[in-house]
């Protein structure tokens, strides 16, 4: 089997979490900013974002230079529902990603500072004021190496007077996505770091929608975990060379800190997001007893396939549409047992064919496809489907582009289409000489911009976390300025994407 199987996730679980910055040096607890640095050079601009000489920044940076990390976002391509039930499921990584770009700044300034401008958090603290005392207490003390399954409270509470700070004259909502965030990205900085970890700034963007189920924080957190793994010198790629069992221990080191990041923010989090986020590709997992974490089975041979990433625009709750299908169980058990078995076979049925010969031939995309088509029928007859998505399906049915169901909870969220071989977007149908399916795809984009559906080209299956060091592509320097200025998710993909210089990105590949 072209698997490699774990205990559990990340023999646990992951963490989430956020991006650390550069300060003034003013903060005792914690200050919000408003601005970032300026630059000496007068910038140009090109292609929707600004340029910057490669030497033209005004802060010198004499430890390190600048590193971007990112990692994927994720989507349950089959088995939602029944996982719940104790059956397995599928989760792939998708190429919408985060990234965390970190600028070491100079000795004399002795501050963290976070700046994540898509969800509005501009915080610094001052590295010397924070609990080191709590976290390097020799009872406490975390390794970079050590298994943390659960979170120390008298750390959490240590950390609180430095947390509260954070946004404080948010509004309660946005306050507590803030504090959430910068929780997440302290506890791994304190038990990672120490107090004479360099002053850095870390600035994130992310084009992975957030609150739709596609793993948003547990890909900022594998972000997270990588960059202060990485400055505190606890992992040694990605090369070219390195070992495959290197490359997977390295790998499970990353989840493993990504899920504690994961804690912070969800609370009791499965740890799966987190797993595909750092592996990227797909894994097959099933949890059966709660008590237990679950058995994972990472499939690095699932194929890269393009993908439409629809999101309906309706609001879902996923704790009711959970609750929806168990109060169905109860009153109905033979049929909602029945059920779940039709879906976990359909996820093995899956299985078999990402672990065949030739995943990635015609007849498997299409015996994939197939698949999706039966497991969001069966998702239906539970009742978490919602008009917005039968009427996607509708269309994308009427279409000929491909095959569709509905991905995550249900009850309105996002939908997935695989694309059928032939198919491809809009914009590169010219290059592949099938203008057919490349005319009904741009139809149906048409359709479904006019009907207020948000869609996103991306494919599924791809790389996990990588590294881009020293942060340069195609020659150009990405500092913090480029950074923060680019616009939109289209903006951040264009520039730093593997699009543009996809050799300059390095990925763990065991």
């Amino acid at each position: 089997m072209n698997g490699v199987r774990s205990k559990g996730v990340n023999g646990q679980q992951q963490a989430s979490s956020r991006v650390n910055g550069h300060g003034d040096g003013t903060a005792s607890q914690g200050v919000d900013r408003d601005k970032g640095e300026s630059s000496e050079d007068e910038p140009s601009t090109a292609n929707g974002h600004t340029r910057r000489p490669l030497h033209g920044r005004k802060e010198s940076n004499p430890l390190a230079p600048p590193f971007i990390v990112s990692a994927p976002g994720k989507t349950i391509v089959y088995g939602e529902h029944a996982v719940v039930h104790g059956k397995a499921a599928i989760a792939a990584a998708i190429s919408l990603r985060s990234y965390l770009l970190c600028t070491t700044l100079s000795k004399s300034k002795r501050t963290l500072c976070l700046q994540f401008p898509d969800i509005g958090l501009d915080h610094t603290w001052h590295i010397p004021d924070l609990p080191w005392t709590a976290f390097k207490h020799s009872s406490r003390r975390k390794r970079y190496y050590d298994l943390v399954t659960t979170l120390d409270q008298e750390l959490v509470d240590a950390m609180q007077p430095h947390i509260t700070t954070v946004s404080a004259k948010a509004k309660p909502q946005v306050q507590q996505r803030h504090q959430q965030a910068a929780s997440a990205f302290l506890y791994l900085f304190l038990s990672l770091g120490s107090e004479n970890s360099p002053p850095c700034t870390y600035a994130l963007r992310s084009t992975v929608p957030v609150g739709v189920g596609l793993g948003s924080s547990a890909s900022i957190c594998v972000c997270i975990s990588t960059a202060l793994l990485l400055q505190c010198r606890a992992l040694s790629g990605p090369h070219p060379d390195q070992m495959s069992k290197e490359a997977e221990e390295q790998l499970e080191r990353i989840n493993r800190w990504a899920f504690v990041g994961e804690l912070l923010i969800h609370g009791n989090p499965s740890g799966v997001d987190n797993t595909v986020a750092t592996n990227g590709h797909a894994v097959l997992f099933q949890r059966k007893d709660y008590r237990k974490p679950p058995a994972v089975e990472i499939l690095r041979d699932f194929p890269e396939l393009p993908l439409l990433l629809i999101d309906t625009g309706q609001a879902k709750s996923t704790a009711t549409e959970v609750a929806k299908v168990g109060h169905l169980k109860t009153a109905h058990p033979e049929v909602t047992g029945l059920v779940f078995d039709a879906i976990d076979s359909i996820t093995r049925s899956a299985h078999s064919i990402v672990t065949g010969e030739n995943p990635g031939s015609e007849a498997s995309i299409t015996h994939l496809g197939e698949l999706m088509t039966v497991n969001h029928g069966l998702l239906t007859s539970l009742g978490v489907s919602h008009p917005r998505l039968e009427r996607l399906r509708y269309l994308v049915n009427e279409s000929g582009v491909g095959w569709t169901k509905l991905t995550g909870a249900g009850g309105g969220g996002c939908a997935i289409t695989l694309l059928k071989p032939g198919a491809s977007s809009s914009s590169d149908s010219h290059l592949n000489g099938d203008g057919a399916q490349g005319s009904a795809l741009q139809e149906l984009e048409l359709q479904l911009e006019a009907e207020g559906f948000a869609k996103y080209e991306t494919t599924v299956g791809g790389d996990g976390v990588g590294v881009l060091s020293p942060a340069l592509i195609c020659g150009e320097e990405i500092d913090q300025e480029i950074f923060l200025g680019a616009e939109g998710r289209e903006g951040v993909e264009a520039l730093v994407g593997g699009g543009r210089d996809r050799d300059a990105w390095k990925y763990w590949r065991p």
